[in-house]
């Protein structure tokens, strides 16, 4: 038999929360183990995307899709298959494969959202950041930092494709985005090998004194062949039984800005790593979200319960707190951007080694 005065009492509390409701209030009682779980709930999946299957549908797009006002870019989002209608890869971070066909221009804008391209194969392209022509080269990092005008022009006999990688959703979350469009015409059709940020900034550490410092990097472009050759360094180090590597048989170097030694865009984390054939990475979880490119090789990633069979530009995502591990089948290089520069700023950075129950 049901208590009368239970009834009684469910029945004003009914009422007690009709009111709430009525007035824009939720209780904290009711929503507490959602607003503050034991530990991250990512609405963001681990996922896969094969470079196999995403670059012929990006060279039918370059046929069927024009590039100019209104679309602006040639650019297929990558969709968390957790965050259902979205063009996001996790809650904060937006990325993309970005195709333009040969002689195309894709028009100046700008925009407070940070950016960067990273190129996985191909040259011909030079991207123009607020006038200065940058060259987009095979394992290229270029940025366009926040509120910079920046135009693309191919002007090869072949198309290119690229990674871009931005903050979309972080900016749109903290209701801060502006967008302008630039000149319909290109700033300048230059193509200089060195673009004028290179030529300043790109001295392994000098510094021009006459330059303040940014909180974006300035130096445009993150050569390969740097890169490259600080990875093999690490490598030939640990051959030598001296410090270097990440771990054993992993090499890793992060893009950083020069005035400040921080990364090189102040939302976004972006770093390259190497890793020998046969080597096995140790379990790692961190808050935030991350992204990953295969540059050369293949591997199997763990991520979470998932286990994916990667190669050559195959891309896929770690969500906040999810386990992470990498098996190296070749030698494998990896291009990983990540949210984690946003989390330290506010003082929410946790990262976890080691196996995970």
């Amino acid at each position: 038999m049901t208590d009368p005065t239970s009834e009684a009492e469910q029945k004003l509390l009914d009422e007690l929360y009709a009111e709430f409701e009525e007035v824009g209030l939720i209780p904290l009682w009711t929503q507490v183990e959602n607003l503050m779980p034991m530990s991250p709930r990512p609405a963001a999946v681990p996922h896969l995307w094969r470079w196999a299957q995403l670059l012929p549908m990006a060279r039918r797009s370059g046929e069927l899709v024009p590039v100019g006002r209104g679309g602006e870019r040639r650019a297929m989002a990558l969709s968390n298959p957790g965050l259902p209608g979205l063009p996001y890869a996790t809650p904060t971070l937006w990325t993309a494969i970005q195709y333009l066909g040969p002689h195309e221009t894709a028009p100046s804008h700008r925009h407070s959202q940070g950016a960067f391209r990273f190129v996985l194969e191909g040259e011909g392209v030079w991207t123009n950041v607020d006038g200065d022509a940058v060259a987009m080269r095979r394992g290229d990092l270029l940025l366009t930092p926040s509120w910079a005008f920046h135009e693309h022009q191919n002007v090869g006999e072949e198309p290119m494709a690229w990674l871009d990688g931005l903050d979309i959703p972080l900016v749109s979350q903290l209701d801060a985005g502006f967008f302008e469009f630039g000149p319909d015409e290109l700033s300048t059709a230059a193509t200089p090998r060195r673009s004028r940020a290179e030529r300043l900034w790109a001295h392994p550490g000098l510094r021009p004194i006459s330059q303040p410092d940014r909180p974006n990097s300035p130096l445009a472009a993150y050569r390969w062949e740097h890169t490259d050759a600080a990875l093999n360094a690490q490598l030939e180090l640990e051959n030598e039984d001296a410090p270097g590597v990440t771990e054993p048989g992993h090499a890793g170097i992060r893009f950083s800005n020069p005035t400040t030694g921080k990364d090189a865009l102040v939302t976004m984390r972006t770093e390259m790593r190497r890793l020998r054939a046969g080597t096995q990475t140790a379990p790692v979880r961190s808050v935030g979200s991350a992204v990953w490119q295969v540059f050369e090789g293949e591997a199997i990633a763990h991520v979470g319960e998932k286990v994916f069979e990667i190669a050559k530009g195959d891309l896929f995502v770690v969500p906040s707190w999810c386990e992470v591990s990498l098996n190296a089948r070749t030698q494998t290089d990896l291009f990983r951007f990540s949210d984690e520069p946003v989390y330290e700023a506010l003082g929410l950075a946790r990262t976890s080694r080691g196996e995970h129950k």
